[in-house]
């Protein structure tokens, strides 16, 4: 078996996205039972010089559709950034997942070799693009996210984190 950029990528972004959608399912219904505003939630930081948890769901979301984007050189969707509910992120992920789909396994994998640059600064091939920053930068927002709704007592697990495993 051999390793290929969308294999790298696509389905882990893909199966990322579907954990965060069952945290923020998780967390939406703490609310309900807890009597907890979901604001308090959707609002909550870690420290206050961080980000919160509805910034972090979008920066998951941000991180994936534009690697796809960078490394195939095709067009990601553009969100406006403004979701301030359970329900408006949950469309968001949806829309991500909808995007990465539909992205061209030939392409992404073409894009090894691209040059990825970002208006801040370095350059990247598209390979060290994924590995060195696009990935990394998936997991931290997504754990961050997983971190805050921890913090704010939501019953949350490791396997909560980890999602379905693929055995064999």
């Amino acid at each position: 078996m051999s390793i290929t950029i969308y294999k790298v990528s696509v389905p882990a972004f893909v199966r990322g996205l579907n954990v965060l959608s069952t945290l923020l399912t998780k967390a939406e219904e703490h609310s309900v039972q807890a009597g907890v505003a979901p604001d308090s939630l959707l609002d909550a930081r870690l420290v206050e010089d961080m980000l919160p948890l509805s910034a972090q769901v979008q920066r998951v979301s941000d991180a994936c559709k534009f690697a796809a984007q960078r490394i195939s050189g095709g067009d990601a969707p553009t969100f406006n950034d403004n979701e301030s509910t359970f329900e408006q992120l949950q469309l968001r992920i949806k829309r991500t997942i909808d995007y990465l789909e539909s992205v061209d396994a030939e392409l992404l994998n073409a894009g090894g070799d691209r040059e990825v640059n970002l208006n801040w600064g370095p350059r990247f091939s598209g390979e060290s693009y994924l590995l060195t920053f696009a990935l990394p930068n998936f997991y931290f927002h997504l754990v961050t996210a997983y971190d805050i709704l921890r913090h704010k007592g939501v019953k949350l697990g490791k396997l909560d984190y980890l999602g379905p495993l693929d055995v064999k």
